[in-house]
């Protein structure tokens, strides 16, 4: 089997663009300000903030929950979810070490 175009890439690298196609979504950032505002949500109060169907909101937090960026406990029926603050961290590294790498073209010659 041939090399994936994932393969041509470094981890940080295909790390940073799953994390940025989580974040791509409206309805993911709208959870995670939502989660973030909460410190913890029950699946039903998402359905009731975003006015998404249930099905809609379970696909997007499934999106979130492989990144690691969520994580979720489970109470009778319901799900709870919350930032993985270990995660968080990480991802906010990630894009932190990629910002810091760029010179503002006004202290150098740019086109």
């Amino acid at each position: 089997m041939g090399v994936t175009k994932t393969d041509l890439f470094s981890q940080e690298q295909n790390d940073l663009a799953q994390v940025a196609k989580a974040f791509a979504h409206p309805a993911r950032v709208a959870i995670i300000q939502y989660l973030i505002k909460a410190d913890a949500c029950i699946n039903g109060d998402l359905v009731q903030e975003l006015g998404l169907a249930q099905a809609t909101i379970s696909q997007h937090l499934r999106e979130l929950k492989e990144i690691g960026i969520i994580q979720g406990t489970i109470e009778g029926v319901s799900v709870s979810y919350c930032i993985n603050s270990t995660r968080w961290e990480e991802i906010k590294n990630l894009f932190n070490q990629l910002f810091d790498k760029f010179i503002d073209p006004s202290s150098r010659d740019c086109c």
